[in-house]
């Protein structure tokens, strides 16, 4: 019998295909699984326009037999199987897919897609084997034919003998090495396994003969081993059923089963979209973070099938970065493949695909907030930081998509409240959305930067996350009403006080301040009076765009570039401490130093900066109390 050489491309691409195009070595069950349906899918389509067929569901399956004593592993189904011709075509020409020319040449249309159009998942196998046999007999055929092949040095097909119609494929599995064990291909609880990770849903039975034990009868504490054949996979998806079949808690079973997250989904969605684009989802918006979210360790993505069959455990480009914390699958017969399953081409369709799920998580997190508020801000809590480093990624692009999703402790209402909510209460004179940033919502109530805004009736934004102005810088402005930090120079507000009147106090004061800003040298910008105090004697502004709170956070991270915001110390003129400043100056200028001193470092405490020598601090204090 003569052996036939593959063609020189062909043998390039399967030594090329043997050694590096996949990652894990599993795959190839779910491959040889996936023609195996093919196989099948095709009797039945030919069933659909040949009146001599009929196609009873219950006669076609798939068989997995692992033999450990001969060492190995067959996968057995009863599809259409192949003639001679078809051996030569379908497997002497690695990449020649005759489920593809099967598909063209019975113009199949929708409903009826075949899975395996590329061509070259059969080859995997010899990833985990040595010798690859097939042994098959076509539809209407009387004779059977085997293929072998021990990889790129070509192949042999003979005749065979073989009864009943469709095809056997028999591995000689591998011995293990030093960097390899392949007994794993051989033990039913593995092949389980891989078979519901990637072929659960595949639509025809995938049977096993499997091993377990039991008592004996009349016994309990004797048991002996039982084999009996079970079906693996689940073989109808969920997210192909109707949604009205379906219960929340067929949901929630399905979240837990899939290991999405060890909580209960707050949220599910169901997607079935038939026309131009094909594809249904189930995704998830969870309850709570995991662990391991803000670490390098966290994969986003979604599961990725193609008709059934898994392609991908985390497909990342389904998914924008704002919406990582999502979870559930895509199924899609519309999507390209390269050179395998494994390796998805990042084609129109799947772009389209993510681009629509994107706006269908945006559009249900609306529908939350509005309809059931009190989960809406359970999500939040838990995902809100992700949204608002959405907004300050890529340069601001997404924040069209996510400034309404966007919530923030109010002032006034004392509670979390949407941006939409702040501007439809703004009064009419009010200029800008206000905000002050601080650890807690309880330090930022205390500090005196919010005196002039509070005693106007206008509404503050309470910032307690790191990314919260970072964030507000990119978003820049809602509904054409500017951000305003309540710590800014100039807060846009008119005072009571007399123009006239302030220019008077602040030239009066010229010469103190002067001489306070050369005390504190470089550590402030300017010694100014206040229009913003009204009980408390000093406070912190900032000029510039870098506020205090973004100084903080800058210099807090590993590369630490000391960065300053440009700090203006204000005094408030209507406070006793400014009358002794004054009485000071005229009289005692030594005792100056020491007030604006003690005066710099209250403004630094009440800023959470700090102090940069406690010594000289507590001194200053005990000259006062002598």
């Amino acid at each position: 019998m003569t052996k036939k050489q593959f063609k020189a491309e062909s043998k390039r691409l399967l030594e090329m295909m043997i050694n590096s195009i996949y990652t894990h070595k599993e795959v190839f069950l779910r491959e040889l699984i996936s023609n195996a349906s093919d196989a099948i899918d095709k009797i039945y389509y030919k069933a659909l326009t040949d009146d001599s067929l009929t196609f009873d569901k219950d006669s076609y399956f798939v068989k997995v037999i692992p033999d450990k004593e001969n060492r190995t592993l067959t996968i057995r189904d009863t599809g259409i199987g192949m003639a001679k011709e078809e051996l030569e075509n379908n497997l002497g020409v690695i990449a020649k897919s005759g489920s593809l020319a099967f598909k063209t040449e019975n113009e199949i249309k929708d409903g009826y897609d075949i899975i395996g159009q590329f061509g070259v998942g059969f080859y995997s196998a010899f990833m985990v084997a040595d010798v690859v046999t097939v042994i098959s007999k076509a539809l209407g055929s009387d004779e059977a034919y085997k293929w072998e092949s021990t990889g790129a040095d070509g192949y042999t097909i003979e005749p065979y003998e073989k009864e009943e119609v469709g095809t056997e494929i028999i591995l000689q599995i591998k011995e293990n090495t030093e960097d390899e064990s392949y007994d794993e291909y051989l033990e039913a609880y593995q092949l389980k396994a891989t078979i519901k990770k990637y072929s659960d849903f595949i639509r025809y039975p995938i049977k096993m003969d499997i091993t377990s034990s039991r008592p004996k009868d009349g016994s309990e504490n004797e048991f002996e081993e039982f084999t009996e054949e079970q079906v693996i996979n689940s073989m109808v998806p969920i997210w192909r059923k109707n949604k009205s079949e379906l219960t929340d808690e067929d949901y929630e079973h399905f979240y837990s089963e899939k290991h999405y997250g060890f909580d209960k989904p707050l949220k599910h969605v169901h997607i079935k979209v038939d026309g131009t684009l094909r594809y249904n989802a189930i995704l998830y918006i969870p309850e709570k973070m995991p662990f391991d979210y803000y670490s390098k360790e966290y994969e986003k993505g979604l599961e990725l099938y193609s008709n059934g069959v898994l392609i991908m455990n985390k497909c990342a480009d389904l998914l924008p970065d704002y919406f990582s914390f999502v979870k559930g699958m895509v199924d899609s017969e519309d999507l390209s493949l390269n050179i395998s399953r494994e390796m998805l081409q990042h084609d129109r369709q799947l772009k389209q695909i993510a681009k629509n799920i994107k706006n269908k998580i945006k559009s249900e997190l609306q529908k939350l907030l509005r309809d059931d508020r009190e989960k809406y801000e359970t999500f939040y809590s838990a995902f809100g930081r992700q949204l608002k480093y959405g907004v300050y990624s890529d340069f601001g692009s997404n924040k069209e998509v996510l400034q309404e999703l966007l919530m923030f402790h109010s002032s006034t209402e004392k509670k979390l409240v949407t941006l939409d909510e702040y501007v439809s209460r703004m009064p009419e004179e009010q200029k800008y959305i206000y905000y002050a940033s601080g650890e807690t919502n309880e330090r930022i109530e205390k500090l005196p930067q919010t005196e002039l805004v509070a005693e106007k009736g206008y509404e503050i934004l309470y910032f307690t996350d790191e990314v919260d102005e970072f964030a507000i810088k990119m978003l820049m402005s809602y509904k054409d009403k500017q951000f305003k930090s309540v710590s800014s120079g100039d807060l846009g507000i008119d005072t009571e006080e007399k123009d006239d009147a302030k220019s008077e106090e602040e030239a009066e004061s010229k010469e103190l301040f002067d001489y306070m800003k050369t005390i504190l040298s470089e550590k402030v910008k300017d010694v100014r009076v206040s229009k913003r105090l009204k009980s408390h004697p000093v406070c912190l502004s900032t000029d510039g765009e870098v506020t205090i709170e973004m100084e903080k956070i800058l210099n807090a991270m590993p590369d630490n570039q000391n960065v300053k915001a440009e700090k203006i110390l204000e005094i408030n003129p209507n406070h006793e401490v400014f009358s002794s400043l004054k009485a000071a100056f005229e009289n005692d200028k030594e005792k100056v130093g020491l007030f604006t001193n003690l005066l710099y470092h209250q403004a630094l405490l009440i800023e959470g900066l700090p102090i940069e020598d406690p010594v000289e601090f507590t001194n200053d204090i005990c000259k006062v109390m002598v």
